[in-house]
């Protein structure tokens, strides 16, 4: 997009200061993001983002969800330190009609944010330190949301997580199978079959009321934590996908890119192995911030997430490749079922070391006396 188009959209913000630089910034795939640099001493830089309507759909809701938590957060934090807390957590600026997000002529929707100086994100884990403040910073925003009530939060991805309508999504692939694909892949719709039901049981679970509905973020990379300058968790990021959820599945999907040695995608299976000390760590952290909150059921979901979450992606990636790989961008005509192989065997390596996961997360809660 152009500057003067830029430009134009930055103007309808509230922005203080005088913009004097724009870059393109990150490596984000869904939205457009600038960064915003000021002229003038003493003013704020800023986030500026393009949001991808095309996969959140609804806007509206998108940005409701992501202002009612950050102001929740935000008064939460306040009360406890009694200062401003603008230039610690994620701020949104506000439109100059005081609105969250503004419509450009062209249908386009975008967003702006305060931009965090003197934090940074990592795209891999490097040492446990990080790993474990991943898991403070991610068990520090569901503790935090905790007493918010998660039926005011809307459901921007329908069934994101829930296992069933994932199955039967590849079900419904596998009746179709248009590229006649499916001759190929018995070991793997085996694999998927012989573990549907057990793959069921959070799902279950909660559904039984056995696990309290929370406000989830969803999607818990490490990359989505931003840490200060001493490798400490500052704030997490990337809201778009908070809803409704279990702390399992928050839980699971961090483990599954925190613990796999290897690519999402690697070819070799054997290079696709566990780095315990990373999940400890994390487990640690998580926990730590979580003490207060857990229920004893939720305690026991959290090694069963760590089989479920990498179970799922591989559901969708094989479901992908099934139907003619619509979904998932590929860089080569196998690429989702590479994919789809790798978390399958991620599967494989954890129910081989499940009990020693069920060990260290039971351990780790009782030295934090949780229920």
């Amino acid at each position: 997009m152009d500057y003067t188009t830029l430009n134009a959209i930055i103007d309808h913000f509230e922005v203080q200061g005088e913009i004097g630089d724009l870059q393109t910034y990150g490596s984000g795939h869904i939205h457009d993001t600038y960064r915003l640099k000021n002229k003038q001493a003493g003013y704020p830089d800023y986030i500026l983002q393009k949001i991808n309507n095309s996969i959140f759909t609804d806007v509206d809701n998108l940005m409701h969800n992501i202002e009612r938590v950050i102001n929740h957060m935000q008064q939460k934090e306040e009360n406890q330190t009694s200062r401003d807390t603008e230039d610690k957590m994620l701020s949104l600026v506000q439109t100059k009609a005081g609105k969250s997000y503004y419509q450009h002529a062209d249908g386009s929707y975008w967003r702006m944010y305060l931009f965090l100086k003197g934090t940074k994100g990592y795209d891999l884990i490097e040492n446990e330190k990080q790993a474990r403040e991943g898991g403070r910073a991610y068990g520090q925003f569901m503790a935090d949301l905790s007493d918010l009530d998660p039926t005011k939060i809307h459901e921007v991805l329908v069934d994101f997580h829930n296992i069933e309508h994932r199955l039967n999504q590849l079900n419904q692939a596998m009746t179709k199978d248009p590229k006649k694909r499916l001759k190929d892949l018995s070991p793997e719709v085996d694999f998927v079959t012989a573990r549907t039901e057990q793959m069921k049981q959070i799902k279950q679970m909660g559904d039984a009321g056995k696990l309290p509905l929370r406000i989830t973020h969803n999607d818990t990379k490490f990359n989505n934590v931003l840490l200060n300058e001493k490798d400490e968790a500052q704030c997490v990021i990337d809201l778009d996908t908070i809803m409704p959820g279990y702390m399992a599945y928050d839980f699971g999907d961090a483990v599954r890119t925190i613990i796999n040695t290897a690519e999402e995608d690697e070819k070799d299976l054997e290079k696709i192995q566990l780095n315990m000390g990373l999940f400890k760590a994390f487990a640690e952290g998580f926990i730590e911030k979580t003490k207060d909150i857990i229920t004893e059921n939720e305690v026991y979901s959290l090694a069963q997430s760590c089989l479920l979450l990498p179970y799922i992606m591989g559901v969708r990636f094989l479901t992908d490749y099934i139907d003619g790989d619509h979904y998932y961008k590929i860089h080569s005509p196998h690429h989702n079922l590479q994919r789809a192989r790798a978390q399958f065997e991620l599967v494989k390596k954890l129910e081989g070391r499940f009990d020693e996961i069920q060990k260290t997360i039971q351990n780790i809660s009782k030295k934090y006396s949780c229920h």
